[in-house]
């Protein structure tokens, strides 16, 4: 028997009206399905690929107490959930016939609906990664400050931001999952989303992105520097001028993730003004004994 308090729907809309002020009310924890839902209602529900996108809501006593997208070929993401609602929301989506690649969300959540989907299907649950969300206090440049400049990248830039989005996502290991590179670069040139640093020659020697500002809050995303010209302090300058820039635009909140297995992100952010919000963990699904 199914649990009738998850609202499940494909359409983007409806979700929205029955689950946007939930995630509105906490936007810093929500950030990823608040940035998410505008960019598919933006650019349409299969940016990130043919599947056609799920979308959830969980309400009890009149109130939506949680919430998940999954965006095929992607991971399912949830809003934090307590253990007996993310097993229930694990027996109904097993019941659907769904197959999931994996889910990321708050350290608990992941884990738990991740044993609880293992439990159901058979699948093997394994750890893909885990992160740190930070939100910006006091921002702080770094010191001293790298050789050459900021500044806005433009269509003429759009073969780098291609190349550099493919080694980003093939490094962290999201390459199956990320939108097309120049559908990205052409999205994040048209609003100015990605700022370069470059060198006294004009050389681009690292890049940061902003996303648009939804509810008040605004992510960094994604942060990417060449592996032959890391250390030079290229990641920390170009960083602290987007967080700058989404302050004088008016962000309430400016937040950034950081992989937990790279201390040297994690430090050169602290040291910027970033300050710790909540861990989150991805798990990959991988074939397992079938369930009868």
């Amino acid at each position: 028997m199914t649990d009738p308090d998850w609202h499940i729907t494909g359409d983007l809309d409806q979700f929205l009206t029955r689950a946007g002020e939930f995630l509105r009310s906490r936007p810093a924890l929500h950030t990823v399905h608040l940035t998410v839902t505008a960019a598919l209602r933006n650019r349409g529900l299969r940016m990130y690929g043919e599947g056609d996108p799920v979308f959830g809501a969980l309400e009890r006593d009149g109130d939506v107490r949680a919430a998940f997208f999954r965006t095929p070929p992607g991971r399912l993401m949830l809003t934090p959930l307590a253990a007996e609602e993310a097993v229930e929301l694990a027996a109904q989506l097993a019941s659907r016939g769904d197959e999931l690649p994996g889910v990321m969300a708050e350290l608990d959540t992941a884990s738990t609906f991740a044993e609880a989907w293992a439990s159901r299907t058979g699948a093997l649950p394994e750890l893909h990664a885990r992160q740190r969300l930070y939100r910006l206090g006091e921002l702080t440049t770094p010191q001293p400050s790298p050789p050459g400049r900021p500044r806005i990248a433009t269509a003429n830039d759009r073969e780098q931001l291609i190349r550099w989005y493919v080694e980003f996502t093939a490094a962290i290991g999201e390459s199956g999952t990320s939108q097309d590179p120049g559908e990205w670069a052409d999205s994040r040139i048209a609003y100015g989303g990605i700022t370069l640093w470059e060198t006294p020659d004009g050389t681009p020697v690292s890049m940061a992105g902003l996303t648009t500002k939804v509810a008040g809050q605004v992510r960094v995303a994604p942060v990417y520097t060449p592996a032959d010209l890391r250390g030079r302090g290229y990641a920390g300058a170009v960083t602290a001028e987007v967080s700058g820039m989404a302050l004088a635009a008016g962000a309430d909140e400016v937040l950034l993730f950081t992989d937990l297995a790279n201390p040297t992100s994690n430090a050169l952010y602290q040291r910027i003004g970033y300050r710790p919000v909540e861990d989150f963990a991805g798990y990959d699904f991988r074939p397992g004994a079938k369930r009868r």
